[in-house]
């Protein structure tokens, strides 16, 4: 008996020290990039410090620069945002947040709901950018069943431990700043904004603000649906959002569809591309990549912008004084000082017709 109780302590001592080896080496070995150091800045957050967080698709972090609205406001905004987010996530992305925030306000950026899911789930990366980037947990586990079909070529199996597909980025350890994502827990310096200073020209859309609807694609006003349910369920204050861009007459009328939805379940739709004029945005100044994302100079009208939004349709509490938050004053001196050499870097870009070079996939 002794022997058996001997082994047992054994077993699940071995299995406790490999875990405990395997979880901070899974994390580490995970593509290093953007996405990565925005979901790892969130959970290094203090617990319920946050006043709002944003979730979305790459309009998110290019477009608003949350040191901009702490430094003028003192709202603490984070935004969990994964480039070409699939709609799907939106809803565990906000069980995720919950773990930890208690926040005023979840704005949700609705571009993405206008493309059909088939086509999205054709490049694996655009659910691995949420389901890779989450910590481990059953959560986790759930988040990855809804999103990833059953058949899918690569298996779940890969997604529940991740470690299978970056098991080759063993050259991940060798990098000073992934030791800072040992626990997936390391502050990000500007609160997950990244900062564009390209210039790629666009006309200005005619179809802003166009009347007219037209209906989104089907399993995405499925996802909204469930989205509105749960968050009234829950008793969460939301605004869904839709940031300025060379948009479509199609898709300005799917905005609309949108906005009667959500209206109808009590919940306000702030769709930027109704306010050029209101922003300032210039179409062919403000975006890095030809009017699909903006730049930094972009990126303050659109903050400038829903900073006036926020402040004039919700009541947040000025906490710049409160000590807990040191580095997100160390954020907005930090977003001031690149901000004063992209301005400058823009209007030399402009001035020599130095446009982006987007490169064909």
């Amino acid at each position: 008996m002794k022997e058996k109780w001997k082994i047992t302590i054994q077993i699940t001592a071995f299995i406790a020290i490999f875990l405990a080896v395997l979880l901070p080496v899974s994390y580490m070995v995970r593509t290093n990039g953007d996405v990565k150091d925005r979901f790892s800045g969130f959970y290094a957050e203090g617990e319920d410090t946050l006043d709002v967080i944003m979730i979305g698709s790459s309009p998110v972090f290019p477009y608003y620069a949350a040191p901009k609205l702490w430094g003028e406001t003192g709202i603490a905004m984070y935004p969990l945002s994964s480039n070409m987010q699939r709609p799907i996530a939106m809803r565990y992305l906000v069980e995720e947040a919950e773990k930890t925030q208690s926040p005023q306000l979840y704005i949700f950026e609705m571009r993405m709901y206008t493309i059909e899911d088939q086509g999205l789930l054709e490049n694996m990366a655009y659910t691995r950018g949420v389901t890779d980037n989450m910590k481990y947990s059953p959560h986790r586990i759930r988040t990855i069943q809804a999103m990833v079909p059953e058949d899918d070529k690569e298996g779940r199996l890969t997604y529940y431990l991740d470690i299978m597909k970056y098991h080759t980025n063993w050259k991940m350890l060798a990098l000073p700043s992934e030791w800072g994502n040992m626990f997936y827990h390391k502050k990000s310096p500007l609160k997950g904004y990244t900062l564009k200073d390209e210039v790629g020209p666009q006309p200005m859309p005619d179809c802003g603000g166009a009347e007219g609807k037209r209906q989104i694609p089907r399993e995405q006003e499925e996802c909204l649906t469930d989205l509105l349910l749960f968050l009234q369920k829950s008793d969460k204050e939301a605004l869904f959002l839709v940031s300025p861009y060379g948009v479509s007459l199609e898709e300005q009328q799917m905005f609309n569809y949108m906005e009667e939805i959500t209206a109808s379940y009590g919940y306000p739709f702030l769709n930027m591309n109704n306010y050029y004029e209101e922003i300032g945005i210039i179409f062919e100044e403000d975006f890095a990549d030809y009017g699909s994302h903006t730049n930094a100079v972009g990126a303050e009208k659109c903050t400038a912008f829903l900073e006036q939004y926020l402040t004039e349709h919700y009541v947040f509490e000025d906490k710049r004084q409160d000590g807990r938050y040191e580095s997100w004053n160390e954020a907005y001196t930090l977003w001031q000082e690149d901000m004063e050499i992209a301005r400058e870097t823009i209007r030399e870009r402009i001035a020599n017709e130095d446009y982006a070079v987007i490169e064909e996939e």
